[in-house]
């Protein structure tokens, strides 16, 4: 619990609610109801481990900051996510009713556990070891199946260590998310990335020899530069073999002669590359902009140039 006066307001409250809800406790020395309900409120902030951050403002003397959130009576609870108020409460409410309150405007205990996990499992692949990160992603799916950062990190990671099977099994539970339509969520496009990356490794399982597959399609794409299929299949086998940007290459020979060919599927492929390749986001300081894959920034530019020219 802290006191928070104006000269800490910004700092407490509003950029301590970006990385975790903060409940503004109004209260005053001389109010009978504030002296019944700061104590359940700590009692909970104890509790709930980190889930909220309680901070108190004596309305009497921060009348500046109580007037900005209209206050009328106290005491008043105001939670702050992301620089916001999105809900409140007057009085002095029962632990039960103050429960309920936290619990709608709070991430569960699961979700933070699977984010921590999520978060030691980018340690784990930045420190070279991939099995500790797939244990780690693991657990974080199974604690709150919800996550799909968390989801769609353990299904990549599965199918970049060929363990096709286990990553079918993972991907079930999301199949209509990636069956989405355009315009869906960032979720449903990247379940999407993954199902196509799946696609082309169920294809090269009818082309067991790489380069005498390669050497096929060369061969009819150089007797019909507009072969698209034939070009769509060559970067197929080069996306299911990690050949990341010689598919992408084929994909904009294919968006330069026709940038909707095949229902925008090559566009579409292309953009699923971009998903799986880039990494994920690194932490930064405060104020800082994270720094852009070079590789993406420059397929991305590409892809831009093509589709819009």
């Amino acid at each position: 619990m802290i006191n928070v006066t104006t000269a800490n307001f910004e700092a407490e409250v509003i950029e301590a609610s970006m990385q975790t809800p903060v409940l503004v406790d109004f209260w005053a020395p001389w109010c009978g109801p504030c002296k019944v309900i700061g104590p359940i409120l700590e009692k909970l902030e104890t509790e709930y481990a980190g889930r909220f951050k309680l901070v108190k403002i004596d309305s009497d003397q921060e009348q500046q900051i109580s007037a900005a959130f209209g206050i009328r009576s106290i005491p008043t609870c105001v939670m702050l996510v992301n620089g916001q108020p999105v809900d409140g409460f007057m009085g002095a409410v029962p632990e039960g009713k103050v429960r309920e309150f936290l619990d709608k405007n709070v991430p569960a205990a699961e979700e933070l556990e699977a984010e921590a996990e999520q978060e030691e499992a980018l340690d784990a692949l930045a420190e070279g070891n991939p099995h500790a990160a797939l244990e780690k992603l693991q657990h974080a799916v199974a604690t709150d199946p919800a996550n799909d950062d968390a989801r769609f990190d353990y299904i990549k990671l599965l199918l970049q260590m060929g363990m096709d099977d286990e990553a079918k099994v993972a991907f079930a539970p999301v199949i209509s998310k990636a069956s989405a339509k355009a315009g869906a969520s960032t979720a449903a496009r990247k379940f999407d990335s993954l199902q196509r990356w799946m696609a082309a490794i169920n294809f090269i399982a009818s082309h067991a020899d790489f380069t005498q597959a390669l050497a096929s399609f060369d061969a009819k794409i150089a007797a019909n530069k507009r072969d698209f299929e034939a070009r769509f299949a060559r970067a197929q086998i080069l996306m299911a073999h990690g050949e990341w940007t010689a598919a992408m290459d084929e994909l904009l020979d294919i968006l330069m002669r026709d940038k909707t060919w095949a229902e925008d599927k090559a566009r579409k492929t292309y953009i699923a590359i971009l998903d799986i390749i880039e990494p994920a986001k690194a932490k930064v300081a405060d104020g800082q902009i994270p720094v852009e894959d070079p590789v993406v920034a420059t397929y991305r530019r590409r892809l831009s140039s093509v589709v819009l020219s």
